[in-house]
């Protein structure tokens, strides 16, 4: 079981983790997105941690982050360094072993998560630090930066999870959803975890 921590409502954002596609996407709205959230974090003096790739919409958020005077750091398993798809340019890369490393360490380093648009494996980072949050493990907020609409039919999919009886409304009520770097930022500092389910 991983150890808890907590997340004290109106604190300042120190980190964020971002969680995004190697793929740009075919639409140019979504490497735009990626740009614009790197030039809100550096300006706000929050740091990007990411996954630490040179590629897709992950090398255009941190690429903007750094160009923007911001602070950023890469988590990677050893085996993609070695594929040479590692962002040169880092303020820091922390190489680890395995995927399942790479994520509990993104989650330790950071005080919130956002899913940009992205493939399963940006859906499977975004999922599990929620899930998380809902089991009490943490209470640090998510959001998902709603792009061009990416993930339109992905949240009427949880909110048939709720309407069916699957999911409390609380607990979908945790994430902030918005295609406004800043509006996200904004409600991560104001945001209050729920109760810890099976409490």
């Amino acid at each position: 079981m991983r150890s808890e921590t907590h997340y004290i409502q109106g604190a300042t954002m120190r980190s964020i983790a971002v969680y995004c596609g190697s793929k740009m996407g075919h639409h140019p709205a979504f490497e735009q997105g990626a740009r614009d959230l790197g030039q809100c974090l550096a300006q706000q003096g929050i740091r990007l941690v990411y996954g630490g790739g040179n590629v897709g919409l992950m090398g255009a958020v941190a690429s903007q982050a750094l160009a923007a005077g911001g602070e950023v750091v890469g988590v990677m398993p050893q085996a993609l360094k070695d594929r040479e798809i590692a962002h040169t340019g880092l303020s820091e890369l922390i190489v680890v072993p395995d995927i399942h490393q790479r994520k509990q360490a993104m989650a330790d380093l950071a005080d919130g998560f956002i899913a940009m648009p992205g493939g399963a494996g940006t859906l499977e980072e975004i999922f599990e630090v929620w899930t998380w949050g809902q089991l009490g493990y943490h209470g640090k907020p998510c959001a998902f930066y709603n792009v061009n609409g990416y993930f339109d039919t992905l949240l009427a999919f949880v909110d048939q999870m709720v309407s069916a009886g699957f999911m409390s409304g609380e607990y979908r009520e945790m994430l902030t959803i918005s295609a406004d770097p800043a509006r996200i930022v904004s409600a991560f500092e104001d945001y209050q975890p729920p109760r810890k389910k099976w409490s």
